[in-house]
């Protein structure tokens, strides 16, 4: 029998790298021959065989694409009229799939936009993915998020909650609108942060934080002492209704953005001096008088914010009646804002998402990751210290009462 030399083979190598269709029929047609053989196996017989120990008999064919490394191949599956054939090539295949929309998942999570995961795929595979095929697959997350986003919340306690929002823009009946991302974190009675839930709604309704709280109570969210939030009425009316007995943390981080924006530039280090005397005093007293003294100094000048240094900063000093090792990390949002930034570099690229659920989607799986680090990872507040009676001072209603 003669032997093919080097040359021969070479020629047959550039003939395959010229020709790369031929390799994926050749591949194709193998494949088909072996679901033939399989089909035949099962029933004990050939096509058209009247052999008398036959099981079953075929019920034509079923198209079924099978994504190869040579590129996809067209397959006629063979069917029996009991509908028990199965091939031991599709299984194989089922786990190949999965990997690819493992790697598919990793990659929009990872903020790789739909269309250049639908690229990347192509150039790998050899099979086109449209953006809503790849969108379709990462919907496989949506089960594992729901649960997350519903789990019980009856273990522990969550004395401190922070409600912060932050916006993407989302395509809704034709147009592209502005959506609130919600968040609320909490830290538990062991001292350990978690992020309770994540939504997407429209955040000028009173309506959708209400809805959101009172899912975290039927979950069962208890011992709240204070919420941390920014000054939005609906959202302080949702927490007054759902949290009664609570306190109110107005951020103030955002308190101080508002107040600096009243001046011009060339003032407002020296309004941000004077805010950060006021937030750094121990106790209501002190803060208090620290804001009528920059309220008289500004009056002469900026009468309006005078008025607001007197009387719109209670709500900013509620921390100050919580331990002082505590008042650090509850008297702001910023306790999210890393997770903010994460979603931030995520969603980017992104830009505008095709509907609601593709934001949800992406927003709760950053958020279950953040979450997973901050209960695995160390104590953020010693919440023994929560105990200790704190020197109470009488509250006020307006800071000008207090000094007089």
């Amino acid at each position: 029998m003669a032997v093919g030399n080097g040359n021969d083979r070479s020629v047959a190598a550039q003939t395959l790298i010229d020709n790369p269709e031929f390799l994926r029929t050749l591949v194709e047609r193998t494949v088909q021959a072996i679901l033939e053989t399989e089909m035949s196996a099962h029933l004990g017989a050939e096509r058209y065989e009247r052999e008398a120990g036959r099981t079953g008999y075929r019920n034509g064919t079923k198209p079924r694409t099978l994504v190869t490394r040579v590129g996809a191949l067209q397959l006629a599956v063979p069917q029996d009229r009991d509908g028990t054939f199965s091939t031991e090539l599709f299984a194989r295949y089922q786990r190949s799939e999965q990997a690819l929309v493992s790697t598919l998942l990793e990659m929009y999570l990872q903020g790789v936009s739909t269309r250049k995961v639908a690229a990347i795929t192509e150039e790998l595979c050899g099979v086109s993915f449209s953006k809503s095929q790849v969108s379709a697959l990462t919907s496989r997350l949506d089960a594992d998020l729901l649960a997350w986003r519903s789990r019980p919340l009856t273990e522990t306690t969550y004395p401190y909650l922070t409600v912060d929002a932050r916006y993407e823009h989302v395509r809704i009946d034709g147009r592209v609108v502005s959506q609130g991302v919600l968040i609320v974190a909490g830290v538990r009675g062991d001292g350990q942060r978690e992020i309770l839930t994540i939504a997407v709604a429209d955040t000028e309704s009173e309506a959708s934080y209400l809805s959101l709280f009172q899912a975290l109570k039927e979950r069962g969210l208890r011992g709240v002492d204070l919420v941390t939030s920014d000054d939005h009425a609906g959202l302080r009316s949702a927490i007054a209704r759902c949290f009664q007995g609570a306190s109110w943390q107005r951020c103030q981080v955002h308190v101080s953005r508002n107040l600096l924006s009243t001046v011009s530039q060339r003032r407002r280090r020296e309004l941000a001096d004077d805010l950060r005397g006021i937030f750094a005093a121990s106790t209501r007293t002190q803060a208090t008088a620290a804001a009528q003294a920059a309220a008289d100094r500004w009056r002469p000048t900026h009468s309006a914010l005078a008025t607001r240094l007197e009387e719109d900063l209670e709500d900013a000093l509620t921390c100050l009646s919580f331990p002082a090792e505590h008042r650090r990390r509850i008297r702001t949002t910023n306790g999210v804002e890393r997770l903010n930034q994460e979603l931030k570099r995520r969603t980017r690229v992104v830009r505008i998402f095709p509907h609601k659920a593709s934001l949800l989607r992406l927003v709760t799986a950053l958020a279950m990751e953040q979450s997973d680090e901050w209960v695995s990872g160390r104590r953020y507040l010693d919440m023994t210290l929560a105990a200790i009676t704190v020197p109470t001072e009488l509250p006020v209603t307006h800071l000008a009462a207090a000094a007089d």
